[in-house]
């Protein structure tokens, strides 16, 4: 891969001094660079990004630069190379990869190549990883092969031996493994990214394909009410559109630099921060895991202005002291979502980190990312009282003929029972529906039609729409909980730790955490005359399930004592409220 030695210091269109200082008319300036909106596929995105912006820095990591033209080159590289194994328009590629220099091209390279990517969580345990795999019917995954303590190659071995030679009865869909050595280890005979990028070079021009911009282009797991993880299918265009509204809401100056942590398997950091960087021909600085001493090294060296956190990182940055040793002057901009925060904490991102514009949002990976952020010019309670409006979008959003203001997506409530729309400001279950949402879930047509009626995405969260746009979110309709951002099954807990010997019954709940928006919380009822000891069903938990599904409390209580229905339906909201009693909450 053609990479450029990292060098100190910033461009001139970053001085601060080089683009306009109000967010109207950077979002101006902005629009008039998209006067129409053109759908096109990833790989024509990234293509005509490069036309544009040439040697400008994409990504920045501490020992690698790759260009916008160093991107796309790698990226016909690689994509060459998967159609030399076999690749073809429709099948499914796998990603199991932080956020690593590579990660970029070898996205692209699977859009151009025609297929799929399914960027998967690589913080799956064994059993996680085999569902998605087998449920995907995955046909090519590039994988690392290790990080942290997961070692990648070991799993493989474990759920499907020998797939180094191609398919197995395990996964039967799998044709090819390609590594990212991650830790110095290759396997014999599998290819690496290097030697698909050489396969590609032998192969020039293999990678064609009829792909549409409306087609889909990932499949991005996320959690579902039955306890399995659903595929949510995302087209090309939507991404673009959902990536575009952001640097347009947020208004993005020409070659912002945003740095984050947070994965490219997730919507945040793929189109908050890739694909909206890449509208303003910007740069991304990814980081592969969250410390904040690392936030600051990385603002400082590579002179970022904007950052992407959720609170608990964000409350992390402020207390941490090397806030104060740093040079964080070229940061100014801060995008904290995925959880609601107080207004103490977006007064001490003034103050501490010298950050003057804020913004918070919600979303789900269902309807594209986040559909709605507040603005930079937002008093700091409505950050907290709020998650924003929907985002302006332009000529990329539901009235095009509105270059600036126009709305992404369009919200209102229903009645959580029966569907029904309710009044203006009434509050229910929000429903949404705009250019960017689902085409459905991966071959699960029964909830693909729960999810979508008549056109709505339906999001299990209750709120109200304000008279002003802006949403305020109320509660969840569905059992579901969000830890540091990451969605939580509970089923999935509660069937793990309900089969441990001793236990009878077991129920995981969210509840409110100032860092982590909630924590998962696990009511166990022993059976009769039985001891549960809560650090063994925690150390379980931390073995067989990633680390933000892990409950941080573990609670006993009799089997009378549970809140239930008439029908004997275990009421799972009385056990948050116990849980708040009995923790001090």
């Amino acid at each position: 891969m053609r990479t450029v030695p990292l060098t100190q210091g910033g461009f001139g269109w970053q001085s601060g001094e080089m683009f306009p200082t109000s967010p109207d008319q950077r979002r101006s300036a902005l629009a008039a660079r998209f006067p129409v909106w053109e759908p096109r596929t990833l790989d024509a995105f990234l293509d005509s990004c490069a036309a544009e912006f040439g040697d400008r820095p994409l990504v920045l990591t501490d020992d690698r630069t790759l260009s916008y033209t160093g991107a796309a080159a790698e990226s016909r590289r690689l994509a060459d190379g998967l159609a030399a194994l076999g690749v073809r328009p429709g099948d499914r590629v796998g990603m199991l990869m932080a956020n690593h220099l590579e990660f970029v091209p070898c996205k692209f390279a699977i859009a151009r190549a025609g297929a799929v990517a399914i960027p998967f969580n690589f913080l799956y345990r064994v059993d996680e990883l085999a569902y998605v795999l087998r449920q995907s019917r995955c046909n090519v995954l590039v994988t690392m092969t290790g990080f942290g303590d997961l070692d990648y190659l070991a799993m493989l071995d474990q759920i499907a031996p020998g797939w180094e030679d191609g398919p197995t009865e395990a996964l039967p869909d799998l044709r090819a493994v390609v590594v990212l050595s991650t830790d110095g280890r290759e396997r014999a005979g599998v290819h690496t990214v290097g030697s698909l990028g050489e396969l590609g070079d032998a192969h020039p021009g293999a990678a064609t394909h009829e792909v549409d911009p409306s087609d889909v282009g990932d499949i991005l797991y996320t959690s579902g009410t039955t306890g399995s993880p659903k595929g949510v299918m995302v087209s090309h265009d939507a991404v673009q559109r959902t990536g575009y509204a952001s640097a347009l809401t947020r208004a993005f100056e020409d070659g912002r630099r945003v740095l984050f942590s947070l994965p490219c398997y997730h919507m945040f950091g793929y189109v908050e921060g890739l694909i909206a960087s890449m509208m303003v021909g910007g740069a991304i600085v990814p980081r592969l895991t969250f410390t904040p001493a690392d936030y600051f090294a990385g603002i400082e060296r590579h002179r970022a202005t904007d950052i992407l956190c959720v609170p608990t990182m964000t409350v992390a940055l402020v207390e941490h002291e090397d806030r104060r040793t740093r040079d964080l002057s070229s940061v100014f901009a801060i995008l904290s979502g995925a959880a609601p925060a107080p207004v103490w904490l977006w007064e001490k991102v003034r103050s501490e980190l010298g950050i003057s514009e804020i913004v918070t949002g919600y979303g789900m990976t269902e309807t594209g990312g986040a559909m709605t952020l507040s603005v930079p010019e937002d008093p700091l309670e409505q950050h907290s009282t709020t998650v924003g409006r929907p985002k302006l979008a332009g000529v990329a959003g539901l009235d095009p003929s509105d270059p600036v203001g126009g709305a992404l997506c369009e919200y209102r409530t229903v009645d959580p029972l029966t569907g029904e729309p309710l009044p203006a400001g009434a509050e229910g279950e929000l429903v949404s529906r705009g250019p960017t949402h689902m085409h459905g879930f991966w071959d699960k047509p029964e909830e693909t039609a729960l999810a979508i009626r008549d056109g709505w995405v339906h999001s299990g969260d209750l709120g109200l729409v304000r008279e002003d746009g802006y949403l305020q979110l109320t509660g969840r309709s569905k059992e579901l909980y969000k830890s540091g951002g990451e969605l939580v099954m509970p089923k999935e807990i509660e069937e793990l730790v309900s089969a441990m010997p001793g236990v009878s019954q077991a129920y995981a709940v969210g509840v409110p955490d100032e860092r982590w928006g909630e924590v998962g919380c696990l009511w166990i009822v022993p059976e009769p005359g039985a001891t549960v000891d809560p650090d063994a069903v925690l150390a379980l938990c931390r073995d067989k399930l990633a680390r933000f599904k892990v409950p941080k409390h573990v609670l006993l209580l009799d089997g009378a004592e549970l809140p239930t229905t008439p029908t004997g339906k275990v009421q799972k909201f009385a056990l948050v409220r116990r849980a708040g009693e009995v923790l001090g909450g």
